[in-house]
């Protein structure tokens, strides 16, 4: 590898020091439903996201909130020597894109057929991870 190209290498992997990126792939609800929920907690820090999904009547609240868990669970891996309270955790981005659609018929009157498009999503989620400044 070339002193360019290792240096280019080098700043990239500093810039992902300070977030985590988690995926949620085929996940059996509608992306327009998913995208809901996560409209309410984008931007948020972590302990107010979790307290909005958990008391959320959407069905997709409960698989968005386990991304996030899953999130902070995959930073505490890999960052074991650092207590997760020294550091302020914020939603910095959660995109929902639409994923495989399975598409099933219902037979109607008159010998018609009616298409059922049951449809998935993608959902990715990133965190950003700064230091608590204590003052």
């Amino acid at each position: 590898m070339g002193s360019r190209k290792r240096a280019v290498a080098i700043k990239r992997k500093e810039q992902k020091k300070d977030i985590v990126v988690v995926k949620l792939n085929k996940c059996p609800v509608s992306p327009r439903k998913m995208r809901l929920v996560a409209d309410q907690i984008r931007g948020l820090d972590v302990k107010q996201a979790l307290n909005v999904l958990k008391f959320s009547s959407k069905a997709a609240s409960i698989r968005v909130e386990k991304l996030l868990l899953s999130a902070l669970n995959s930073w505490q891996l890999k960052n074991q020597d650092n207590d997760i309270e020294e550091f302020d955790f914020r939603i910095k981005e959660i995109r929902v894109d639409s994923g495989a659609m399975l598409k099933r018929i219902r037979f109607a009157s008159r010998g018609r057929v009616h298409r059922i498009r049951k449809r998935t999503n993608h959902t990715t989620l990133v965190l950003n991870v700064q230091p608590i400044q204590s003052t």
